[in-house]
């Protein structure tokens, strides 16, 4: 193998409850959009609404245009015109009100080192931000380590789709059978990255709930592991 490919959300970062980061992002959320509700009872329309666009999301594998998700499916009460000039805030707010998003233990340096080890490392991941991710990979000091980063907030598809891991790859410049994907999306992952053709997908799950429930068929992946830094077990120096 000579890429390695990661997935952001439950896989190099987990998303914590913190109220009072929570309530900070309703209220400048409410306020962006010149909202007279109580920022708490306008956000919980908006959370049923995504859940709406997330259903949609997942059938079609389109990832809507941040302009297109304020104006279509979250807000379509409010003034297009307006939303779409704040959509890219309104979208960071928005996801800053589920809570904060930390990398996993040991998630930096493991990716420092793997980098060290001579492998190419790139991103894929299904997010609605265009600019939350590269704004945190720069303040994280994580950006010189990524050289190929898909999101389908930018790309316009969504994993499970086989066209966002051949276009990682293609940025990367390395052939889909010597790529790795590391999820950990058992029904997502998995499928989408055989279809594409990656030679190895890794899931990193709970233990307790691989022992309930373990991946099987063709949701199984090559790899299990339940700790961020067993990356370096699995990948010695090329």
């Amino acid at each position: 193998m000579e890429a390695i490919f990661i997935d952001l959300g439950n896989t190099m970062r987990i998303l914590k409850k913190d109220s009072e980061h929570q309530s900070y992002a309703r209220r400048k959320l409410a306020e962006l959009v010149g909202s007279q509700e109580i920022p708490e009872i306008l956000c919980q329309r908006i959370d049923e609404r995504y859940k709406m666009y997330r259903k949609w999301a997942f059938e079609t594998w389109i990832e809507a245009p941040e302009s297109e998700l304020w104006t279509r499916w979250l807000l379509p009460d409010y003034p297009a015109e307006k939303l779409s000039l704040i959509a890219t805030e309104l979208t960071y707010q928005f996801r800053q009100s589920m809570g904060k998003r930390i990398l996993q233990r040991d998630a930096k340096e493991v990716v420092s080192e793997l980098d060290k080890r001579g492998y190419l490392l790139g991103i894929i991941s299904n997010v609605i931000s265009t600019q939350e991710i590269p704004d945190w990979l720069e303040a994280d000091g994580l950006g010189q380590y990524f050289k190929s980063v898909v999101l389908s907030s930018v790309f316009g598809r969504r994993k499970p789709d086989p066209e966002v891991y051949w276009e990682a790859a293609r940025r990367i410049g390395v052939s889909p059978q010597k790529c790795v994907y590391v999820g950990d999306n058992p029904s997502r992952d998995v499928v989408g990255t055989r279809n594409a053709g990656f030679g190895m997908i890794i899931l990193l799950m709970d233990p307790d709930e691989v022992e309930k429930d373990p991946p099987t068929g063709e949701n199984k992946p090559d790899v299990i592991i339940y700790e961020f830094k067993q990356l370096l077990d699995i990948f010695p120096a090329i």
